[in-house]
């Protein structure tokens, strides 16, 4: 079934598919209209599911953390600083390698006050044990959903999965996505089998004290896992190509790279507006590609290397930086590269913070400065005037 509805809405609705047995969250802007939508799913007895409503996001995390560990399929939605007050309890969550699926409405990390787009919530987490998948338009993430469950319920995995989509900018607008059968979606994502639970005839217990002689063992097989995670990604991914018939690539994707010398490698939204930008310049006699990073944790490494190594110049754009340190997704792509033959020059910018727009012209922009110098974490879209005066 086809039908143009609300970012947010559809992800409730795919959702509400996947048949969570509890859902609990609080509301922040840009996320509220997900659990909104699926109060409404569950109360109107759509789906039968336990809906809890909570005081702040800790306490979602927490409801969904024990959801989890009880042997149900558990779900909740955050934003920005609600992300944030979720912090202790997600490293708790991916310790405890409990597959809580969780969606991130991206949007900027106070101060000053900002309800609009980038990154800096979810990189912010990005080392807590979470797999990361990053969504370009809102039938990619709609159907990432379903591949987050599988993967993160996969025996080989159980990982709590964060699906990131960029606040306003896919969150509230409106597209036609195509919703499968329930049926098809049954059969793609069965029922839920934890591997252990709460169980008053098996008993067991989680989260325990992990003293010096045990705590670096847990940790190492946390990493170890997320070395097994790409293949189960591929997987989810070819599945559900072969089942629904949609294809978004895998750990990465690739647009125009085969003949590509100029390559612009991001994550999000931004990559349709990069993939408008290689077409136009192509039709103007220069060969650019795009590299989309659709999985940012586990890093996929062996896919970067395989795309840019041969390439003459990598221009990575990001909505996010470390601050005092480098651009995030850059320093992930120079490590990877490290060591290889025939890397490409690579030039970085900070661009679209607190929802800054960025468009097709900036872009262009940004291909032409890169193409006459090699720049290491460029700003790019300052106002003069207002860096002259907090210079003040």
């Amino acid at each position: 079934m086809k039908k143009v509805t609300e970012g947010l809405k559809a992800i409730a609705e795919t959702v509400a598919l996947c048949r969570p047995e509890v859902i609990s969250a609080y509301p922040i802007t840009p996320q509220t209209h997900i659990v909104e939508e699926l109060s409404v799913i569950v109360a109107n007895g759509k789906l039968k599911c336990e809906f809890i409503n909570v005081e702040s996001e800790f306490a979602a995390a927490s409801v969904v953390l024990g959801a989890s560990v009880a042997g149900v399929r558990a779900y909740s939605a955050t934003s920005s600083q609600g992300l944030l007050l979720m912090a202790e309890v997600l490293f708790n969550m991916a310790g405890m390698r409990l597959p809580v699926v969780i969606t991130d409405a991206n949007r900027a990390v106070s101060a000053p006050i900002n309800i609009w787009n980038d990154w800096q919530d979810t990189l912010a987490i990005r080392d807590a044990g979470l797999i990361h998948l990053f969504a370009e338009d809102n039938q990619e993430a709609c159907d990432m959903h379903l591949q987050a469950f599988k993967i993160a319920e996969d025996h080989e995995v159980m990982l709590p999965v964060m699906v990131n989509l960029d606040g306003f900018i896919l969150t509230h607008a409106f597209d036609p996505i195509e919703f499968p059968e329930q049926a098809l979606v049954d059969k793609y994502l069965p029922k839920y089998v934890p591997m252990e639970k709460l169980d008053v005839k098996n008993p067991l217990s989680f989260g325990l004290m992990g003293g010096p002689d045990r705590y670096l063992e847990t940790r190492y097989a946390m990493a170890e896992t997320m070395k097994t995670c790409p293949a189960v990604i591929r997987k989810a991914a070819q599945d559900f190509n072969k089942m629904f018939g949609r294809n978004y690539g895998e750990l990465i994707e690739e647009y125009k790279m085969e003949d590509a010398e100029i390559v612009l490698v991001s994550m999000g939204s931004i990559i349709s507006s990069m993939k408008d930008v290689a077409d136009d310049l192509r039709a103007a006699g220069k060969k650019v590609g795009v590299l989309k990073i659709r999985c940012y944790r586990p890093f996929p490494v062996q896919d970067v290397i395989k795309s840019l190594c041969g390439k003459k110049k990598a221009i990575i754009l990001e909505k996010a930086l470390s601050i005092g340190g480098v651009g995030i997704l850059t320093a992930d792509i120079k490590a990877a590269l490290y060591g290889q033959k025939n890397v490409p020059e690579i030039s970085d910018f900070i661009l679209g913070l607190g929802g800054r727009d960025i468009r097709i012209s900036d872009i262009k922009a940004i291909v032409a400065l890169a193409e006459k110098a090699n720049l290491k974490g460029e700003f790019y879209g300052l106002d003069p005037k207002l860096v002259e005066e907090m210079d003040k």
